[in-house]
């Protein structure tokens, strides 16, 4: 069964997740190093995984399948569940993919050598209503496109 996996720790769609989710009657997890709040609703839930680095990303590659959907702005993340499979979506609403995932990887790279050089300074624009009705409507397209080519088995 389709399943939605969060980077939770600054995901600024946590809401929106769950609406759809909701609509779809999908499980949500919520993975984060501290305990936070989440959408109450009865098929989310948060799994806390503790301080170490990256073990969020860890515990989510280690539990994603395929045709799962992540919703990460961690670009790393986004690679290692595309190569396993599964749908990643920025919350932005860019959906990275085979063809556009090593790109990403190798423009973050970039970037933070030129930051580290001090040749560039800033980091993304801030999330914008814009962005939230693009992942809103990017989600629930995802989603649809997967139940079509794999529909729920009937109980």
């Amino acid at each position: 069964m389709l399943e939605l996996y969060i980077d939770a720790d600054a995901c600024p769609v946590k809401q929106e997740v769950c609406k759809v989710a909701k609509r779809y009657h999908l499980n949500v997890t919520f993975v984060s190093n501290s305990w936070m709040r989440i959408p109450d609703q009865a098929a989310a839930k948060l799994v806390v995984v503790g301080d170490q680095f990256d073990a969020a990303d860890q515990w989510i590659v280690e539990h994603v399948t395929l045709d799962d959907i992540v919703v990460t702005a961690d670009i790393l993340l986004a690679s290692l569940c595309v190569k396993g499979g599964a749908r990643v979506l920025a919350p932005s609403g860019h959906q990275f993919s085979d063809a556009n995932v090593g790109s990403a990887v190798a423009t973050r790279d970039l970037m933070k050598d030129l930051r580290a050089e001090g040749l560039v300074s800033g980091g993304p624009p801030p999330f914008a209503a814009r962005d939230r009705s693009r992942f809103l409507e990017r989600l629930d397209n995802l989603i649809r496109q997967i139940e079509r080519t794999h529909p729920p088995a009937q109980a």
